[in-house]
């Protein structure tokens, strides 16, 4: 079996890589049981399943002729706690972990639009590991002009 931090790592990580290569299906799926949600200025908005999830990027983030937003989200610090049940094994854990999203386009110069936290709780079945529930923070915002079709508020 594989150790619990790497098989949490792989999902953090592949949350990131599939932003990038513009499979918002593919990274929505990944909540099929959970929920994500992010915190803004009027409090924290849930999407729950990955439907709720799929529509919620689809309908916000850019994406461009090759089907992609033009990103690279870098994921760092990630730090996972786990939660051992009753006979010893790993039932559940927590995570956290830092993110920085990057952009370029022939007409926007590569920059840093956008950084913040995550942090996730985990659980495990039959399957695996898969994500209860994420909560995305934004810290820092920079030009999110051709990341995002909506608003969100300048720091």
């Amino acid at each position: 079996m594989e150790p619990t931090y790497a098989a949490i790592a792989r999902l953090v990580y592949g949350y990131a890589e599939r932003l990038d290569a513009g499979d918002i299906a593919g990274m929505a799926a990944m909540f099929s049981d959970g929920a994500l949600r992010t915190s803004g200025p009027d409090g924290i908005v849930t999407f729950s399943g990955a439907k709720a999830v799929h529509d919620a990027f689809a309908n916000s983030v850019q994406r461009f002729s090759d089907g992609t937003p033009a990103t690279k989200h870098v994921t760092t610090n990630l730090i996972v706690e786990e939660e051992i049940g009753d006979g010893g094994e790993v039932v559940a854990a927590t995570g956290r972990a830092l993110f920085t999203v990057l952009q370029a386009r022939p007409d926007f110069p590569l920059q840093i639009v956008v950084a913040g936290r995550y942090s996730d709780s985990f659980v495990r079945d039959s399957d695996g590991w898969r994500f209860a529930d994420r909560l995305i923070q934004i810290d820092l915002v920079g030009d999110v002009s051709r990341h995002l079709v909506v608003d969100i508020p300048q720091n």
